[in-house]
């Protein structure tokens, strides 16, 4: 079995792959204070619980965009089945992700396992939106090369922000209003938010296209992708687990090249 771990600012995904398989998956709070010994504690009762054994974990793969944890996590691994886990990035990822970028080595390993996935399930050229605690596009040109991207602030993120520095607005919960004019206070800001959110990525999506020259699918993941996807005209494909998937084809790579 894989063991695959996506570790972002807010949320930390563990998937298990057999084969091609998703196993089982599970969104976890991003602590950066956790030890090697409370990861494991985390971890090994959620197997357990899916009646699968640690020990047939052969390999694993992680994408951290929090340095404080991969080495918690990377000791973790190493304690329970003494295996070293690839840390994603856009070298690791050769022959299977190429890019025209001026310094490959600053990509985000989240936004490297998104492009690794997309390209491969959907093709190029393709866009990726993951919607997490930024929401970040990565743009795959017609030739399969990684161009580039944007990086806006996330759902959560501008919503948290709005109802921090605002005295009398309340935090709501992020759900799209039946209407875009709010007849109260919570209808207002979920207007502002949620359909905010997605017209703000229809429109960078439509610039994408222009800048390119050609349109392509656009795939949206992440936490809240189910979510905010039937909310935007031009989000085609709908994929959860595209970084898990992309650390997948990751380790395979790796290991059909006896690495």
């Amino acid at each position: 079995m894989l063991l695959v771990v996506d570790i972002g600012n807010t949320q930390t995904v563990v998937g298990i792959y057999e084969g091609q398989q998703l196993l089982a998956s599970w969104r976890i709070g991003t602590n950066r204070l956790n030890t090697a010994d409370e990861l494991r504690s985390i971890v090994l009762p959620l197997m357990s619980a899916e009646g699968l054994d640690p020990a047939s974990i052969h390999r694993a793969a992680i994408a951290s965009v929090v340095p404080q944890l991969t080495g918690a996590w990377q000791q973790a691994v190493r304690d329970v089945n003494g295996i070293e886990m690839l840390c994603c990035n856009a070298e690791t990822a050769a022959g299977l992700f190429s890019a025209h970028y001026p310094n490959p080595r600053e990509i985000g390993a989240d936004r490297v396992a998104d492009a690794v996935a997309a390209s491969a399930r959907y093709g190029a050229p393709v866009v990726v939106v993951d919607f997490g605690t930024a929401t970040n596009f990565e743009v795959i040109d017609r030739d399969g090369y990684f161009v580039g991207g944007i990086i806006a602030p996330g759902l959560q993120t501008s919503a948290g922000a709005l109802t921090s520095h605002g005295a009398l607005l309340p935090a709501t919960a992020l759900i799209a209003p039946a209407l875009p004019i709010g007849t109260n206070t919570v209808e207002a800001i979920q207007s502002g938010v949620m359909l905010g959110e997605a017209d703000r990525v229809d429109g960078l999506v439509r610039r994408i296209f222009a800048q390119l020259g050609y349109e392509a699918a656009v795939v949206a993941t992440g936490g809240l992708a189910a979510t905010m996807a039937p909310l935007c005209s031009t989000i085609t494909e709908v994929n959860p687990n595209l970084t898990l998937e992309g650390l997948r084809l990751i380790l395979e790579e790796q290991e059909r090249r006896g690495r």
